[in-house]
């Protein structure tokens, strides 16, 4: 009996999964929820600013001990890095690959105008690529200090953000990341719902409002910190 060769091998569940239009979805709702779930606790970590120096310092101090003793300084956040960054890259390559096959798909324009779109599905694409610039400008902002304004200091970064928010260009910048992920969260839950199952003819009412629930109390939780440093609330 001849021996099977390397094209005859059927393609791995995970090569499947990854090849599939369904299987793309599927990661970018799973990634979709991971950074949603980052974001919920990131916003909540940056509301402790409104409680002084040391509480927000404090904070940022038992960020890089989490896990201790069991992990080593830095290691539970470098993990947290990780995974984020795994969730980043699948889910941007998802929806990049899904983008290219539609495309493809539809090579002529349709006679008949469809019907108009949501202003949030219409931007999730613009929306995309705002928030990955966005990252790079923050991390170089506030974690690496790069293109810090006013003198990046090390392990203060209450005074670190507060440097940031005194510049019209921080607010600026952030601001409109912000509302850009509110667009994002807002389609994105929603969506990540409709492909994981969970959404139906009875549930989609409440998925919608849960959905923009979320858009609106992170947006608001993110916008508060510049616009307080703004006016002075937090100095």
């Amino acid at each position: 009996m001849a021996l099977a060769t390397r094209t005859d091998r059927r393609p791995s569940m995970t090569r499947t999964l990854w090849d599939s239009s369904v299987g793309k979805k599927t990661i970018m709702a799973v990634s979709g929820l991971i950074m949603l779930g980052y974001l919920v606790a990131h916003m909540v970590g940056n509301l402790k600013i409104f409680f002084g120096p040391g509480e927000f310092d404090r904070y940022a101090h038992w960020l890089r001990t989490m896990g201790d003793p069991v992990l080593h300084y830095s290691w539970g956040l470098w993990l947290v890095r990780v995974v984020l960054v795994a969730a980043v890259v699948l889910h941007g390559v998802s929806a990049y690959q899904l983008s290219r096959r539609d495309i493809k798909a539809r090579p002529a324009k349709y006679v008949h105008t469809k019907p108009r779109a949501s202003y949030a599905t219409r931007t999730m694409r613009w929306g995309g690529v705002i928030l990955a610039l966005f990252i790079v400008w923050h991390i170089l902002d506030l974690t690496t200090g790069t293109v810090h304004s006013g003198g990046f200091q090390e392990g203060h970064p209450y005074q670190n953000v507060v440097d940031t928010f005194s510049t019209w260009y921080g607010n600026v910048i952030y601001i409109v990341a912000v509302f850009a992920m509110g667009l994002h969260v807002q389609h994105g839950f929603w969506s990540a719902a409709q492909t994981l199952g969970v959404g139906n003819a009875t549930r989609d009412r409440v998925l919608k409002t849960l959905a923009n629930l979320l858009a609106a109390v992170l947006t608001l939780g993110f916008v508060s910190v510049p616009v307080a440093v703004m006016t002075g609330v937090v100095s």
